[in-house]
């Protein structure tokens, strides 16, 4: 008996234990990639790909997605079409405690230093 191939529209995320702290750093060291983790910090709920309005084409985009799911920053779902994106915060805040606040802080201080705003 052989197992069907899983869905192209299930993406693949790794488990909470398989959370490396370099991997998550390396994923927040780009600004695009932090505007992404800050604007879900924000929200109250699962953001779609596309309410992102990032300085960046759609494949860069989709690439700096595929980057934070990877690394075990967010979580990604289909909801019909739209693949829906929320912040994985409580794995984060389990595995390493205050880093997620911490550099969404430090993320918005700069953005003030650098807009002057």
């Amino acid at each position: 008996m052989t197992t069907a191939p899983p869905s192209p529209r299930v993406l693949p995320h790794p488990a909470r234990d398989e959370i490396r702290l370099e991997s998550v750093l390396h994923a927040l060291s780009d600004p695009v990639r932090m505007r992404i983790v800050s604007e879900l910090a924000d929200a109250e709920a699962a953001l779609s790909c596309s309410r992102f309005d990032l300085p960046v084409t759609k494949s860069t985009s989709t690439h700096h997605f595929r980057v934070l799911r990877e690394s075990g920053v967010i979580q990604q779902a289909y909801e019909g079409t739209a693949k829906m994106n929320g912040l994985r915060r409580e794995d984060l805040d389990a595995l390493f405690p205050g880093l997620l606040d911490a550099l969404l802080v430090a993320a918005r201080r700069q953005t003030v230093r650098d807009t002057g705003a």
